[in-house]
């Protein structure tokens, strides 16, 4: 039996990490979209902050909801669910004649990825044991990478040429993946239909009881500080390139170089996250982020601007593993869903924020430097969290 646990962790890697490189494309495909979009249809930059800001309300709605129910029916049938919702979703989202109706898809598309990241990296935490937990989650999110550069490459040799809708298209693909799931994926060792009987209300309040309601705060607050920074600058990444000047071509060129960095970002964080434990890459991943953010914004040369950039990338997406893994070990079996999902739930409404607030200030002509100090001093914030009120978790047997 202890033979074939490695082979049984890659396989479940591998099947979880292919959802979440799809997810990841999607997201990435996102970003190039709206700079398409603005010159197809003219939009103005609040109306481009919209696009990430309703994509980030359905995440928030999709992992709320989709946390509660991978408690109740498992982990392994949300996950194709959520799969399902935000392929096909992005394939009809081709076809959309109007900004409005695009927009309602993106919500529908958002509640899909919402709930299929913390449900994903649940089913692979509770199937791991607890010596590799910390890095085979990390090597999950890695795929995060992966998703990003496809969706570079998509931007930079088909959207010029043959349109987003086409974009659009290719990321339906998910959808047959799904079935595929459907037949070859085992649910998690450790849910357990009899423990699905507690109400909704009773996990949310168990959530806030005693014991998990100092995790729960920091976990919140780690959250929002993620993902408000994230999306606020990586959905706008290819925008910024082209208001600081450069083409829509030389903006996916460079924002494709920036991702490749984001694979090292991960590969580091995998290695450390069970040698020097999951506080340590946070904290350092997140207090590197927030350097990297400060000196891209004020970045005024091509090199520094893509060297700041790969760094952002870098330490961003080391943080973004090290959070999936810490936070399903912050609650126990019965409501690991429903704790995870909220906390992420909560982050997504940093991610509705976030973009709206580039958008805004960039229509009010604030600075890109001033923008990212104020992502730099959000990071910070979400490190002093974790420094504060987190616990140390390597290597923790889950309950």
């Amino acid at each position: 039996m202890k033979q074939e646990t490695p082979v049984s962790n890659r396989r479940l890697l591998g099947v979880a990490g292919l959802g979440w490189l799809f997810d990841a494309m999607d997201v990435g495909l996102l970003s190039f979209v709206i700079a398409a979009l603005q010159k197809d249809w003219n939009l103005t930059v609040q109306q481009m902050g919209w696009i990430g800001s309703v994509n980030s309300i359905g995440m928030a709605v999709g992992a709320l909801l989709f946390g509660l129910l991978a408690d109740r029916i498992g982990r392994k049938h949300v996950f194709i669910i959520t799969l399902l919702l935000f392929s096909i979703g992005s394939g009809l989202s081709a076809f959309a004649p109007t900004l409005t109706v695009f927009l309602l898809l993106r919500f529908i598309i958002g509640a899909g990825l919402g709930g299929e990241l913390p449900v994903a990296s649940t089913l692979v935490s509770e199937s791991v044991e607890a010596h590799k937990r910390g890095r085979v989650v990390v090597l999950l999110e890695s795929f995060w990478a992966g998703g990003w550069l496809i969706a570079a490459l998509i931007a930079y040799f088909v959207i010029p040429g043959y349109g987003w809708k086409t974009a659009m298209l290719l990321s339906a693909i998910p959808a047959v993946y799904a079935l595929y799931l459907r037949l070859s994926l085992p649910d998690s060792p450790r849910f357990q239909p009899q423990e699905a009987k507690q109400s909704a209300w009773e996990k949310i309040q168990t959530v806030w009881s005693g014991p998990y309601a100092r995790p729960t705060v920091m976990l919140w607050v780690l959250w929002f500080c993620v993902v408000f920074s994230y999306y606020g600058m990586f959905l706008w990444l290819p925008s910024v390139m082209v208001l600081k000047g450069f083409s829509m071509i030389k903006s996916f060129q460079y924002t494709l170089i920036m991702t490749l960095a984001q694979l090292p970002g991960y590969f580091t964080a995998a290695w450390l996250i069970e040698r020097a434990g999951r506080k340590f890459v946070l904290i350092t991943y997140l207090l590197g982020t927030a350097a990297s953010a400060y000196f891209f914004g004020g970045a005024e040369t091509v090199t520094a601007l893509v060297v700041s950039g790969a760094l952002l990338s870098f330490f961003n997406l080391g943080a973004w593993g090290a959070l999936y893994a810490y936070t399903p070990e912050q609650y126990p079996t019965a409501v690991r869903g429903t704790g995870a999902g909220m906390a992420a739930s909560f982050g997504r409404v940093g991610g509705i924020l976030g973009p709206l607030f580039v958008g805004y200030l960039v229509a009010q002509k604030h600075a890109i430097s001033s923008i990212f100090t104020i992502f730099t001093i959000t990071i910070i914030v979400g490190a002093l969290a974790v420094l504060l009120l987190g616990k140390e978790t390597k290597q923790q047997e889950l309950i």
